[in-house]
């Protein structure tokens, strides 16, 4: 439990959704909801204007989104500590937010327990993410990894022909943008089916979206 009250602003467009945390945080020990705002250049006002410790904001929203306000505060007030709470589940959503400095990160449909919990570990200076996340990331961590894995014995050349194989690219085409013949992609692609031991461009096309060369 921190030594003090724990002074969390929220930052969403939808009035609800401000109005629903802040009934959630209502009587939880600790933490208090000291201001809201319904987009970015609001909350930067808010901020400074108030001592939040913890911000807590949505993605999307008008005039400034909830990545430019997680760069502009975070640079700000070093000491602040950025709280996402969105509707986004990928993983390169959330890396992105973090790349820009935010503390932690929430699907919307996290309960009350967690909500807290998130909000007293990134105060204590500890990286939070959604339960559901977590099992998201170790999921797509380990089919990455095992797609990634097929290809360790493929060229360079094997890779790119099996991006655009996957994009849904003719050999003519392939050729084109590869700047070689659709006799060589022709070889390729039977390599890279011997290789992958796959008899079909459809279980090619199964590997590179494992790996990530396609989504």
């Amino acid at each position: 439990m921190p030594e003090r009250t724990i002074r969390v602003a929220l930052c969403d467009d939808h009035t609800i959704i401000t109005d629903g945390v802040r009934n959630l945080l209502f009587g939880a020990e600790g933490v208090e909801c000291v201001g809201t705002a319904a987009n970015g250049i609001e909350a930067l006002y808010l901020l400074e204007h108030i001592g939040a410790d913890v911000l807590l904001t949505d993605l999307d929203m008008p005039d400034m989104d909830g990545l430019q306000l997680t760069e502009r505060a975070k640079s700000k007030y070093p000491e602040l500590r950025v709280l996402v709470l969105s509707m986004h589940e990928e993983a390169s959503v959330v890396k992105r937010v973090m790349e820009l400095g935010a503390d932690g990160y929430l699907v919307k449909s996290v309960g009350r327990d967690e909500l807290v919990l998130a909000i007293r570990n990134v105060f204590a200076g500890r990286k939070h993410f959604g339960s559901s996340l977590t099992a998201s990331f170790l999921r797509n961590g380990a089919e990455t990894k095992k797609g990634s894995a097929l290809l360790s014995d493929l060229s360079e050349r094997e890779v790119e022909v099996l991006a655009a194989l996957a994009e849904g690219l003719s050999n003519k085409e392939i050729g084109e943008k590869l700047f070689i013949s659709p006799r060589t992609v022709d070889t390729h692609r039977t390599n890279l089916m011997k290789k992958l031991e796959m008899h079909n461009v459809a279980g090619l096309v199964r590997i590179a979206i494992k790996a990530g060369l396609v989504h």
